[in-house]
């Protein structure tokens, strides 16, 4: 199986983007092809053989990880799996593409692995970063309905069955979005707590337009993917769960901006998903009202 990488930077973290590099470069195996994407910003300094593309303006994540797959042919196809890292992360263990490899070549319906990520000086893996509702033990592997998105591995023919990243969010639900599609054509995504990326613990709230862009893709999501009866139900638990987490002033107006912008403006193509899907979804442990 042949294994493609796409990172996606700013050009603000030229040290770690480096050690990123090097981790991919160690490991065990038959090479792993790498592009990094310049998201409106130069590509920094990178090792011979890593192939760059300079955007001249910022696409966003899933605008500049589509690109990054493109970069492999048409969607992807030149190799049979990408993975996604974030450029401030690491690959500690030489086998993470070894086990990819395994994993996809052992299951034929597995499309997408989420890795496990971790803290580096700590090893503390955050509740947020284990993509189910039973977050208690991030050490158990296990079948999930999304996946992190900086600390991935998807097979082209998902991506070539599906399409791509929605382009228009920006930042933020990019990965479910693509994770339902996914689970509706029939593919099953794995959490991996064996596969680690190491990654600084940060709060997603750091970016300055988490708050807007959280809720107007959430509404983008459920229009785009949820039988209509379950569009209200969905979008009516989260506007509950975000007020009983009682953010700030200005972070609920934010999202509330967000989540009006969220009706009012195009969501793209709407493709509701199978009741066998929401069934299936329910049966991992994550029915998709929540």
């Amino acid at each position: 199986m042949k294994l493609g990488a796409v990172i996606i930077t700013m050009g603000n973290r030229p040290a770690e983007l480096r050690a990123l590099l090097d981790s991919v470069a160690r490991q065990d195996g038959d090479r792993i092809e790498v592009v990094v994407v310049g998201n409106g910003a130069p590509v920094p300094d990178v090792p011979a053989g890593v192939r760059t593309v300079e955007l001249p303006e910022n696409l966003g994540i899933p605008g500049g990880r589509n690109v990054g797959i493109e970069a492999f042919g048409p969607s992807g196809a030149d190799v049979d799996a990408l993975l996604f890292l974030d450029d401030d992360g690491l690959l500690p263990l030489s086998d993470t593409a070894e086990l990819c490899r395994q994993a996809f070549d052992a299951d034929p319906e597995l499309g997408i692995i989420s890795f496990r990520i971790a803290d580096p000086d700590t090893g503390v893996t955050q509740r947020r970063h284990v993509p189910r509702l039973r977050a208690v033990d991030p050490m158990r592997s296990s079948r999930v309905t999304t996946f992190l998105g900086g600390a991935n591995a998807v097979r082209t023919k998902v991506i070539a069955e599906v399409g791509p990243l929605p382009g228009q969010f920006f930042y933020a639900h990019e990965e479910t979005d693509l994770a339902w599609r996914a689970l509706d054509a029939g593919w099953m995504i794995d959490y991996r707590a064996d596969m680690v990326l190491n990654h600084p613990t940060t709060a997603p709230s750091r970016h300055a337009v988490y708050h807007r862009m959280v809720a107007r893709n959430r509404v983008w999501l459920a229009r785009r993917n949820l039988p209509a009866p379950l569009v209200p139900v969905y979008l009516g638990v989260w506007l509950l769960l975000t007020l009983l987490r009682k953010p700030s002033g200005p972070a609920l107006k934010a999202w509330f901006g967000g989540f009006r912008e969220g009706w009012s403006t195009p969501c793209g193509t709407r493709r509701p998903m199978r009741w066998r899907t929401v069934w299936r979804l329910t049966r991992l442990g994550r029915p998709p009202v929540i």
